[in-house]
């Protein structure tokens, strides 16, 4: 092969190499680069961009809905039969008996109130019963430990160990548990030295409660502050002793100077404290002591007064005091405003002697949160009935049952047949349910 054919065979193979391995532009016979497609490489293919990654539309956070609950018990009405069913062998007292029935109501509430109706007036007094009470410090221990975390005092019994009782009281729940916020009564610091705890609730949530000059009690759980408020219609007297005013809660009005009471028609203070409450709270709860003793409609002045004090700013209003239960009713008032009230949730435990004392509720309030606010939710909220068992001969404590669970059997076995000389059935308790609730009973667990 001649040397100019072979170096024109290398040079082609050289130019070949080039194109296939992208290593270089063709040239023209001057040595420069020839002109390329903007969209086209030098093999002539179209060329190919990667379009830039879309933008990925935020994705809302919902709102995280949840439930606050209220549970309320009534009376705890403390018979002498009661007070030694806590008697112990080594001769100490101990009550935790009384609740452990509701620990599942008492688990699942955030909010849980009793009303203690019978002064702790100081061990040293002694016990008694009706007319005029005074009940073992021991209960207060017991309802500390089953969960309560409110308290309610102002009662026609509270002043039954006159002030010396009333100031032993409120002096025991400060000292040994100012975890329960207690309200209805003041002991030495008077009605201007606000107290202030800290109270553990469901998990390892807490709950900052605090009481005000007024002796409003707030409250403050899961972002929302309630205002409870508690008072009685009186001490059992026709007249408040001057030594007595700034100690108890009264609901009723009465005369300053010589302390007469008007029980028809409602103390002004109350309204004011509602208004106070009102600015401060999200839910503003009222517990007044009132109405007639053993009769299941409210009266006229209950009427009167629950509609006063939810124009002023009640939310929520849960009565105590006839030793039997009352409807449950949702309280309109030309202002716009709108509660829900318990008229009666009768005792919580007792010995009495009527049937229908036997039949009693918890008060059970929902309060559903999400990115409107704070609402009632109607169709968890409602009464938990109850009957409250007891034996005789001894008359002794047996325990408290859900309505729902009760048995024939049971009622035949109650020692109301023997100490009160009457018989009741779980026909009777249904129907007495039924006559005063009607469709606003609640089932447990709730649905």
């Amino acid at each position: 092969m001649k040397p100019d054919r072979q170096i024109r065979q290398v040079a082609a193979l050289l130019t070949l190499l080039i194109l296939l391995t992208g290593c270089g532009s063709p040239a023209d016979t001057l040595g420069q680069t020839a002109p390329v497609d903007a969209e086209q490489n030098v093999l002539g293919i179209p060329a190919y961009t990667i379009p830039p990654s879309p933008t990925p539309e935020p994705t809302p956070t919902p709102f995280p809905e949840y439930d606050i609950s209220l549970m309320m018990a009534g009376d705890n009405l403390m018979h002498l039969g009661l007070v030694n069913s806590g008697v112990q062998q080594d001769g100490s007292y101990d009550y935790t008996m009384l609740f452990e029935d509701i620990s599942s109501q008492l688990q699942e509430a955030d909010i849980k109130i009793i009303n203690q109706e019978t002064i702790l007036g100081g061990n040293d007094l002694g016990f008694s019963g009706y007319p005029s009470f005074n009940s073992p410090t021991e209960v207060g221990d017991a309802i500390a430990a089953a969960g309560f975390n409110v308290v309610l005092h102002a009662s026609n019994h509270a002043a039954d160990k006159k002030l010396q009782g009333l100031k032993h009281c409120a002096a025991f729940w400060q000292e040994e548990h100012p975890e329960v916020l207690m309200l209805g009564i003041r002991g030495e610091d008077g009605p201007n030295l606000p107290l202030t705890g800290t109270s553990r609730t469901r998990g390892d949530e807490h709950a900052v409660w605090q009481t005000d000059e007024r002796g409003i009690g707030y409250m403050t759980l899961k972002g929302f502050t309630f205002a409870i408020l508690n008072y009685t219609y009186g001490p059992n007297m026709e007249a408040l002793p001057s030594s007595l005013m700034d100690h108890l809660n009264i609901l009723c009005n009465y005369d300053r100077q010589n302390g007469q009471l008007d029980f028809t028609s409602l103390n002004p203070q109350v309204l004011e404290d509602i208004a106070a409450a009102r600015e401060r709270a999200d839910v503003v709860i009222v517990c007044p002591h009132w109405g007639t003793e053993y009769t299941t409609k409210p009266s006229s002045y209950q009427e009167k007064f629950a509609l006063q004090m939810t124009e002023a700013g009640a939310d929520i209003i849960i009565g105590t005091h006839p030793h039997v239960v009352q409807p449950m009713e949702w309280i309109q008032a030309e202002n716009g405003r709108q509660a829900l009230c318990f008229y009666s949730l009768g005792n919580y435990v007792s010995t009495q002697k009527q049937g229908l004392c036997m039949l009693e509720a918890i008060a059970w309030i929902t309060f559903h949160v999400d990115e409107n606010g704070l609402s009632i939710e109607e169709q968890k909220s409602g009464p938990i009935p109850l009957v409250c068992q007891y034996d005789s001969g001894p008359v002794r404590f047996e325990g408290v049952y859900l309505l729902q669970d009760y048995t024939q059997e049971q009622a035949e076995n109650h020692g109301i047949r023997s100490y009160g000389g009457v018989t009741i059935s779980l026909d009777e308790l249904t129907e007495w349910s039924s006559e005063v609730f009607g469709d606003t009973v609640l089932r447990w667990p709730l649905d």
